[in-house]
């Protein structure tokens, strides 16, 4: 018997070992907690680009951002105020009783007031630099405003709101390899003859299902056997979850559905998605396909943010939660030259997953990927010539570690123009009249990109804007479909009423059926802030004999007063055009200007309202909203959206019905995709995309198209391929 237990002691010792040597070569490792000369880090530093360190080789940053300085007063903080911060911070704790046991999950710019931001110009003194602060210590969530030039800190209430702030790089590091300090886990993986140096296991938000739940930040660990594929996503060991406490790694219990009769780990043959591993037998167009400009682009970025192109002009950062914001979005007048204010401030707001696997394994696989993990936080640089094109120009993200201290992160956003020959305009003029001919307008656009891995799935997030006004906001989707282990290898082996929850993909593989959502924040300011939102409801009118037609489509116009006049379902036989309009300001004919809001393909959840993930990411109930300008109401599933109860979501401000009309308004979207995986989504699965437009509507006199010359083949460059000697 003694011989049996040092056996099973030095088996455990070499398990925690082996896949700590791994966590420690694959995932992230820990920053010291001394960082100070990370200020004096040159543009190539391992330590700049830390958080870039899933990759060998991170690319070159653009520039060195130990010198950055604010241009302008919606600029992020550079890493001289983030360090500033963190010293500011640190004082604070050690002053408050929590000592240095803190950690920081949001360290950003606080925005100034609108006004002060609206009535500052170029060349005038900036206005004073805050930051805001979420950190935890001692079991408490802080929300905090650093001043930076007085030192101060002031600390806001937060008691009266649930869960806790998104999770951290540095809080997934230290819990992946929690599993191995249970000895059941362990005995549950060599029972399967699994090698634990071959598995992987990853942090799962839990959400929220009930009191037994609160008062600790917990996470569910699910695992994957990475052996002879680098897509481990299809090689899970079903069945298992390890639910372990974040703040202290504790494994508080272990589910093992299949510990008696455990699921086969599919073999994942010809799922690695690596070139190397396809064997040579690539398909490659034997032309290479690419948009030159050898005179460079037509865009500019001054001051490392502000981007002005054609007739547009805004201001683009990075940001850790919302990955992307674009502020300040003017357009120029075709007609006037007047630069006209079109969006305040627009970015992703939150994002809702919910799979549709009501089994013990999977009924808590609702995430909100923003709010619980950080859309930019989870942005890896960019692939050039594969996620953007040769022409793209790159922006560096400055985000914070756990301990406050800034890192680099590289190539987070591309911003490039995109031509594919298509026509904004075009016409010609037929024979009949006796005087052909033919005018067409190029279609050209300046694109923002940013581009979120969130574990098996990549969100890629374009900002397109036209120069017709119009801005285009699109959301693809890729990576791979997370699956589920199975017993069948064929469909004939399951049961005429059973129900699988998804689709059979492969051999021991189910692709689950999910949702995506991504709420967008839209601060229009049409022309200046005091805003409308008008229903523009299409119904069908009858003629009543008066004319030899029986129907026909008529527009009633109804301007919402309140917020929940403005709760819109969607609805394709009862259709509607959404406008935002400035009620002060009318075109010569007397039209008020206005945008409006285009939807394309959508989807509407079909959870049961009372479901608690359908209360937490209640800004699926519409599809639109529109709710009074507040500085605070800034993320549609609340500030604190991990393990959250749903009592700060965009559902409950708008359920309060304040007034909207001719007011300073957000408009929200909510874009949706149903997933019912297909065979096609495995091992890796193609792009699915859908968006909507903010278009013009009476904004300009005419059609600025009018303006846009076209192209001239003289114009154009000839690019031959170079002849090899």
């Amino acid at each position: 018997m003694e011989a049996k237990h040092f056996r099973r002691c030095i088996i455990f010792i070499l398990t925690v070992l082996l896949v700590t040597l791994f966590t420690i070569y694959n995932f992230p490792t820990p920053l010291p907690d001394k960082l100070d000369h990370l200020v004096q880090c040159a543009g190539n530093s391992a330590w700049c680009t830390s958080k870039n360190r899933f990759l060998r080789r991170p690319p070159p940053l653009s520039h060195d951002h130990t010198k950055d300085v604010p241009h302008h007063p919606l600029d992020p903080l550079t890493i001289r105020e983030m360090n500033k911060v963190q010293k500011l911070i640190k004082s604070f704790f050690s002053k408050s009783g929590a000592g240095y046991a803190y950690s920081v999950h949001s360290l950003v710019l606080e925005e100034p007031d609108k006004q002060v931001v609206l009535n500052w110009n170029k060349g005038s003194p900036l206005p004073p630099r805050k930051a805001s602060v979420i950190a935890r210590a001692s079991g408490k969530n802080y929300l905090l405003t650093v001043d930076l030039d007085s030192g101060a800190v002031a600390e806001h209430d937060t008691s009266h709101i649930s869960g806790f702030p998104l999770v951290t790089m540095e809080d997934m590091q230290k819990v992946v390899y929690a599993p191995l300090s249970s000895a059941d886990f362990n005995r549950s993986i060599l029972k399967r003859g699994v090698d634990p140096s071959d598995v992987a296991c990853l942090p799962f938000s839990p959400g929220w299902f009930g009191k037994a739940e609160e008062g600790r930040r917990l996470v569910k660990l699910e695992c994957f056997y990475m052996k002879d594929t680098a897509n481990f996503y299809m090689r899970p060991i079903e069945g298992i979850i390890v639910v372990t406490d974040l703040d202290t790694t504790e494994v508080i219990e272990l589910i093992d559905r299949s510990k008696h009769t455990p699921i086969p780990i599919p073999d994942g043959k010809g799922s690695d998605y690596r070139l190397s591993a396809q064997n040579g037998d690539v398909f490659r167009l034997p032309n290479p396909v690419s948009m030159e400009q050898p005179n460079g682009p037509n865009f500019v970025i001054q001051d490392e943010h502000l981007v002005k192109w054609a007739n547009w002009e805004f201001h683009l950062k990075p940001d850790p939660r919302a990955g992307v914001i674009i502020s300040r979005a003017r357009v120029r007048d075709s007609e006037t030259g007047a630069m006209r204010n079109v969006m305040y401030q627009g970015f992703s707001s939150e994002l809702f997953v919910p799979y549709m696997d009501p089994e013990e394994a999977w009924y808590f696989k609702t995430y909100m990927d923003a709010g619980e993990y950080g859309f930019g936080l989870q942005a890896l640089p960019l692939d050039p010539l594969n996620d953007c094109p040769r022409n793209a120009k790159y922006m560096d993200a400055v985000f914070a570690a756990a301990n406050g201290t800034p890192y680099v992160k590289s190539n987070m956003i591309c911003i490039f123009e995109r031509y594919a020959g298509d026509a904004a305009w075009r016409h010609t003029e037929g024979p009949l009249t006796g005087n052909m001919f033919l005018e067409a307008r190029p279609k050209i656009s300046l694109v923002a990109r940013m581009v979120a891995t969130l574990a098996n799935y990549d969100y890629i997030v374009d900002w397109e804007f036209h120069a017709d006004g119009l801005i285009h906001v699109k959301v693809t989707l890729t990576g791979m479909v997370i699956v589920k282990g199975t017993s069948y290898i064929n469909m004939n082996q399951v049961n005429e009423n059973e129900d699988l929850y998804g689709t059979l993909l492969a051999d021991n593989i189910i692709g689950v059926i999910h949702d995506h959502y991504i709420n967008f924040y839209l601060d229009m300011d049409i022309d200046g802030e005091d805003n409308s939102f008008v229903n523009v409801h299409l119904q069908r009118a009858y003629t009543h004999g008066k004319s030899p037609r029986k129907s026909y489509m008529k527009v009633n116009k109804t301007v919402a007063k309140t917020e929940k006049e403005a709760q819109i379902k969607l609805k394709l036989y009862d259709p509607s055009e959404f406008h935002v309009v400035n009620p002060s300001k009318r075109t010569k004919v007397g039209n008020p200007v206005g945008y409006k809001v285009v939807p394309s393909g959508n989807a509407a959840s079909l959870l049961d309202p009372e479901d608690s993930p359908q209360k937490r990411s209640s800004f699926t109930n519409n599809q639109i909203w529109v709710t009074p300008y507040n500085r605070s109401e800034l993320w549609s599933g609340g500030l604190f959206a991990y393990q959250s109860h749903g009592e700060d979501t965009l559902q409950v401000w708008s359920d309060r019905d304040r007034a909207i009309e001719n007011r300073d308004i957000v408009v929200w979207y909510t874009l949706g995709f149903h997933h019912v995986p297909c065979q096609e989504d495995y091992p890796i699965m193609p792009t699915v995309s859908s968006g909507f437009d903010l278009k013009p509507v009476n904004f300009f006199e005419r059609n600025p198209v009018l303006k846009i010359a076209p192209y001239q083949e003289s114009e154009l460059p000839v690019c031959k391929a170079t002849v090899s000697a």
